[in-house]
């Protein structure tokens, strides 16, 4: 019979096994745009998954993903379908996500959701790694990923709430069409070439025309004469930033731009915070990128943002109404960072 191994050779031992460790991962809603990155994304960042498990609804099924170098097939979603599995990265609607969140957890798995159905839930994590990822260790079984201008945001200003305490912000989103889902861009390039044709455009995806247009609602109608899409700026941002008492004012406007959300920010501190402080610690901030020269042309744009994870942030200068205010322009992927990649990250720190 052969005794233990000498300690040094258990740690080599216990050192390979972390090394090989693998774990089931599950994404809800895979067939979607975000869905669809989400697998790109762990495959990119090689997250250690042994078995990527696509789910989706039952007219899904059977097609297949691309995995790495594999092919995957998407199965339907069901509460048999998470058994074995130890992280569901959800790209469902609410609904969705409502009715499998105990199937999930009965299961053992963490869900990591992009929707909003749990996003204000006191006893679900709010995370954006960047900022709060100590957060995570409050879970029970449920994370939320907030929403893609929100995280945005929130990763461009955190930086100067560590300078000083943000006690307000007024923010307007300009939003690209891909926000919508997949049918956005669609609905953009064939209103465009409508237009181009001198042809009259149907909309669908969009209440209006968006092509060469700018629509202000995003979302439904709520008090006050805001809309759903404008108070999670407020609520959420609240929650990550452990600021309950910030006000927040904020005005979101659909654009015919194909990818990648901008946010114009004024900021009201509790004491006075210069520009050139606030360059140095974006510059430094993790996940942030600083591009901020007006005489040379340098800011955020859509198209330098869209297909990456970094917030560009720039244009800061002084609020011209408040001794302690600033604004910025911030721009970011919202299908990257602000969903997939976010809730990737999420899942990074609970194996971490």
């Amino acid at each position: 019979m052969i005794g233990n191994p000498p300690r040094r050779i258990r740690c080599r031992f216990a050192c390979l096994e972390v090394l090989m460790k693998t774990y089931t991962v599950a994404v809800l809603g895979a067939t979607g745009a975000v869905g669809r990155e989400m697998i790109g994304i762990l495959a990119e960042r090689r997250f250690p998954v042994g078995k990527l498990v696509p789910l989706a609804s039952a007219r899904s099924a059977g097609q297949t993903l691309r995995f790495g170098d594999e092919e995957v097939t998407v199965r339907e979603a069901c509460s048999k379908a998470f058994r074995g599995v130890d992280i569901v990265l959800g790209a469902a609607e609410n609904d969705v996500a409502r009715r499998f969140a105990p199937d999930i957890r009965a299961a053992g798995a963490v869900f990591v959701d992009n929707s909003s159905a749990f996003r204000l839930d006191p006893d679900v994590p709010l995370v954006v790694p960047e900022i709060n990822p100590g957060d995570v260790l409050g879970h029970h079984g449920i994370i939320s990923n907030p929403n893609c201008s929100t995280i945005i945001t929130a990763v461009a200003v955190n930086p100067l709430n560590a300078i000083s305490p943000i006690l307000a912000m007024t923010a307007s989103t300009y939003q690209a069409v891909s926000g919508a889902g997949a049918g956005g861009p669609i609905e953009l390039e064939a209103q465009t070439a409508a237009l181009s044709r001198g042809e009259p455009c149907r909309p669908s995806v969009f209440p209006y025309q968006i092509a060469c247009n700018l629509i202000p609602q995003i979302g439904s109608a709520q008090k006050d004469g805001y809309t759903s899409e404008e108070m999670k700026l407020q609520n959420e941002g609240r929650k990550i930033m452990h600021l309950p008492e910030m006000k927040v004012s904020c005005t979101c406007v659909r654009v015919p731009v194909v990818r990648s959300h901008s946010i114009s920010v004024s900021l009201h501190f509790a004491s006075p915070v210069t520009v050139e402080a606030a360059r140095r610690a974006i510059a430094a901030a993790p996940g942030c990128r600083l591009v901020d020269d007006l005489e040379a042309g340098q800011y955020p744009m859509p198209l330098y943002t869209s297909g990456q994870d970094t917030v560009f942030v720039g244009r800061i200068r002084p609020d011209l109404t408040d001794p302690n205010g600033l604004c910025l322009w911030c721009c970011g992927d919202q299908v990257r960072k602000g969903a997939a990649t976010n809730a990737v990250q999420i899942a990074e720190l609970l194996i971490g």
